[in-house]
C-alpha cells in the first residue's frame, strides 16, 4: 500500500510480480514467482516479518508454532495453487490436496522443482520431519509416511502458512 496515495502498490519486472495483499487485516507484500528456477532468498528480522504477518501467521511460521486442528474448514477446493504466506513462493498445487482426517490441510506433494525443504524435529518427545519454504524458510508443517498413493507421503501443512490463488 501506497501510504501517500492510499493505493496498492504493484511493481512488474521481467519474471517476477509483486503485489500488495491484505492478510488478516495486515497489508502483506507478496513476491509471486513466475520462474521456477528462481532461487532467491527472502531474508528479514522478525521485526520485518512481524510487521507483515499477523499474530498466528507469525508463531506459526516463524516461530515453529501450529495452529489449532480443524482452523481452516473452508479451503478452497477450487483449482489454483498454494503459496507461502510470508514470501508468495507457490508450495503445492490443489490437484494434490487431500482428506487427511486430521484437521489440517495435507497434500502428498509439493509443487514440483525444490520449493519445500526439510529438517528433523525433535520436539514434543518425538522424531518428526519438519518441512519449510525454501525461499524464506518459513516454517509449514510436518510430513509424515502415511499419505496416499503416489507418494505414500502426507505433508500436513498449517493452513495460516498459506494463501492460495485460483487457476485463471
Amino acid at each position: 500500500m501506497d501510504n501517500t496515495t492510499g493505493k496498492s502498490a504493484n511493481t512488474t519486472t521481467p519474471d517476477k510480480t509483486v503485489a500488495d495483499k491484505t492478510v488478516a487485516d495486515k497489508t502483506v507484500a507478496h513476491e509471486i514467482v513466475t520462474d521456477k528456477t528462481a532461487t532467491d532468498k527472502v531474508v528479514k528480522t522478525d521485526a520485518e516479518w512481524r510487521a507483515l504477518l499477523d499474530g498466528e501467521a507469525f508463531k506459526v511460521t516463524r516461530k515453529h508454532g501450529t495452529e489449532p486442528a480443524g482452523s481452516h474448514d473452508n479451503f478452497p477446493k477450487a483449482a489454483g495453487t498454494f503459496h507461502c504466506v510470508c514470501c508468495g513462493a507457490p508450495l503445492f498445487d490443489q490437484t494434490t490436496k487431500f482428506e487427511s482426517g486430521t484437521g489440517w490441510p495435507s497434500f502428498y506433494a509439493p509443487v514440483p522443482g525444490d520449493r519445500v525443504g526439510e529438517a528433523q524435529d525433535s520436539g514434543w518427545f518425538m522424531k518428526r520431519t519438519e518441512v519449510h519454504c525454501n525461499r524464506c524458510a518459513a516454517h509449514l508443517g510436518h510430513v509424515f509416511p502415511d499419505g496416499p498413493a503416489p507418494t505414500g507421503l502426507r505433508y500436513c501443512i498449517n493452513g495460516v502458512a498459506l494463501t492460495f490463488e485460483p487457476k485463471a
